[in-house]
């Protein structure tokens, strides 16, 4: 509700009836009782005057803030400003998303000159997401390509309804762009300028078009059968079925095939559960 503010000269109006109303005759000396008359009436005049400057026209005595007047972009892939998708107004209930711009100070230790993508091209989804406790949770950050950050708003929508329970969801910049910590955290999480694990060219995560969920239940598997992550090993066993494991034609694999992106799961030899990517690698 925007705040109706008292002309400037109706303020000082008052003020000026307050001065006029203490004013003694020239060479007369006020008294205390005279001074405090003055005082009362000046005091009361502004009290007036500043509570016409902040009333609002429901009756309510705390005024809006410019920040809780302002409606934040969301939804379906808006682009603006950042904002908290955790508004006491929002039911977290229900899918809520925002896509944001980015710049280099925003990537502080995950991008650098040199990588494939300009920060321009990379945008922040912030998102709420169901969490391991059954719960939803808001702001999951997950920075992406920005060709791909609404068919990807659509792939989280369907995760959340599902409810699909996701450990953590931040930028690899909380980990100093580290993707192991990342990992070990068990982070979901998508760009990070780096190359691919074992090889000297381009990881998809240094482009924005991949994204691994939930890391440690969904390890990396070399073909002799290793995982990096000591506390991630006992979900080599693609038998379980801990919540957030991901398997073969689950409702998570087919949101991600919905917009065209493979599932690392399905490679031959090693396999990286955790992985979707645009080029299916």
């Amino acid at each position: 509700m925007p705040l109706h503010r008292t002309p400037s000269s109706r303020i000082r109006a008052v003020r000026d009836r307050a001065a006029d109303a203490s004013e003694t005759p020239s060479g007369t000396r006020r008294t205390r009782s005279d001074a405090g008359r003055r005082t009362t009436a000046l005091a009361t005049a502004l009290a007036l005057a500043a509570t016409a400057a902040t009333g609002c026209g429901h009756g309510s005595s705390k005024p809006e803030s410019s920040a809780s007047s302002a409606t934040p972009p969301t939804v379906n892939g808006t682009v603006g400003t950042p904002t908290s998708t955790s508004s006491p107004s929002m039911d977290l209930n229900r899918f809520h998303a925002e896509i944001n711009g980015l710049k280099a100070k925003d990537l502080p230790s995950s991008w650098r000159s040199g990588c494939p993508v300009a920060p321009s091209g990379l945008r922040m989804i912030v998102m709420n997401y169901w969490g391991m406790d059954n719960k939803p949770h808001p702001d999951g950050k997950l920075v992406v390509n920005a060709s791909s950050a609404r068919d990807l708003v659509s792939v989280f929508r369907k995760l959340f309804e599902n409810k699909y329970p996701i450990r953590k969801m931040v930028p690899v910049d909380a980990y100093k762009g580290s993707d192991y910590d990342s990992i070990d955290d068990d982070n979901t999480s998508a760009f990070n300028c780096r190359n691919a694990t074992g090889a000297s060219h381009w990881s998809q995560h240094a482009y924005g078009f991949a994204v691994d969920i939930n890391p440690c239940e969904n390890p990396y598997v070399t073909a002799d059968g290793h995982i990096d992550h000591p506390k991630c090993v006992k979900y080599g066993d693609r038998d379980r079925r801990d919540p957030g494991l991901i398997h073969a034609g689950d409702p998570t694999v087919k949101a991600f095939a919905s917009i065209g992106w493979g599932w690392g799961g399905s490679w031959n030899g090693t396999r990286d559960y955790q992985h979707f990517s645009e080029s299916g690698r």
